[in-house]
């Protein structure tokens, strides 16, 4: 499908609300590049009041039709355009979560706010922390991303964690190796500059390893009490962009019902009696989507069949109404920060 300069493939997994933030810093950066707003946000739904407003939301299929335009826009290499696009990310891009990773106690500390919380971040490809005897390794999943935005948000991504890192502990990373699931470029020297290291290009996964030890050091400005409050604000904002009213609590309702989540969109509907695409706009209207309401719903069955211990994982996923489990855990990974087997042990 054409709209404007959006060419974008069917989205299921990307309907669900974000601030708008992100959608800034695009915009921002395409600036930079001497490309007007006007053409990145062609198409997108978003309007220039929204880019302008710090309390707007978007969805994040929106973000990622301002991403398509912008890479079309530049006609520039993607993951070398996301390298440069992620060292603009910087801590007090992210508001009150990037004030509550400052202020928390241990580096350890600040990985584990800002993993609970990355809902309120820009990324695209969701980190998981996995610790190791000697070495821990930040993993950052693409999976679930489109194939034609994967590399720029995978570098971007990548590169606004080395970024946020440099800028927090007041020198880089040290990290003992670099994975991209990305081709190796001709030039790799502006990659060694942002990572420190030469990437290891073609692997099976994405992400950073990097010594243990380095969780256990104290933050520059760790400060308990900020820290605290930090974390309670992004608490309550996180509730606010959850919370359901209106038609989003009638959906809710139907989904938690017994096989609930085995309905689609047009039979939840029509139990509301009203079509498919009002549902989807009146959703829209409270700053929502179904796919955010199943993604909530989820969420809340799944951390309490892992409690109980009586299910695999695998038989929780089928109870959730994924076709497969590893799409399952893709998704716990996403609203965690860890995996399911992780979060039950």
């Amino acid at each position: 499908m054409v709209n404007g300069d959006v060419r974008r493939p069917p989205v299921t997994d990307w309907d669900f609300p974000r601030g708008v933030g992100g959608v800034v810093l695009l915009v921002d950066f395409a600036s930079e590049l001497g490309i007007p707003a006007e053409r990145v946000l062609r198409g997108t739904g978003i309007g220039a009041d929204a880019v302008r407003d710090p309390l707007a939301q978007v969805e994040a299929h929106q973000e990622l039709a301002v991403v398509r335009n912008l890479l079309r826009a530049s006609g520039a290499d993607p993951a070398a355009l996301g390298l440069a696009a992620g060292q603009r990310y910087h801590a007090t891009s992210y508001g009150i979560w990037g004030y509550a990773v400052i202020s928390s106690g241990t580096v350890r500390d600040a990985v584990e706010v800002a993993l609970r919380y990355v809902e309120l971040t820009f990324v695209f490809c969701v980190p998981e922390l996995r610790d190791g005897t000697d070495l821990a390794q930040l993993c950052c999943h693409d999976e679930a991303v489109p194939a034609d935005v994967r590399p720029f948000l995978l570098t971007r991504d990548m590169a606004a964690i080395f970024t946020l890192i440099r800028e927090l502990l007041g020198t880089p990373l040290p990290a003992r190796a670099v994975r991209l699931r990305l081709p190796e470029p001709a030039d790799v020297a502006p990659y060694a500059d942002v990572f420190g290291t030469v990437p290891e290009f073609g692997g099976e996964s994405s992400g950073v390893v990097f010594p243990r030890e380095l969780l256990a050091r104290r933050m520059p400005q760790a400060n308990e009490h900020t820290a605290a409050l930090c974390e309670q604000q992004c608490r309550e904002l996180l509730t606010r962009r959850r919370e359901r009213t209106g038609v989003a609590r009638l959906v809710r309702d139907r989904l938690l019902a017994a096989e609930g989540l085995r309905s689609d969109m047009d039979s939840i509907a029509a139990g509301l009696g009203m079509t498919g695409r009002t549902l989807r706009r009146r959703l829209a209207a409270e700053g929502t989507s179904y796919r955010a309401l199943v993604d909530e719903v989820r969420e809340a069955f799944a951390e309490e069949l892992l409690a109980t211990r009586a299910l695999s994982v695998e038989q929780i996923a089928y109870r959730l109404g994924y076709a497969e489990a590893s799409s399952f855990i893709h998704a716990f990974n996403r609203w965690k920060g860890t995996s399911p087997r992780a979060s039950r042990s």
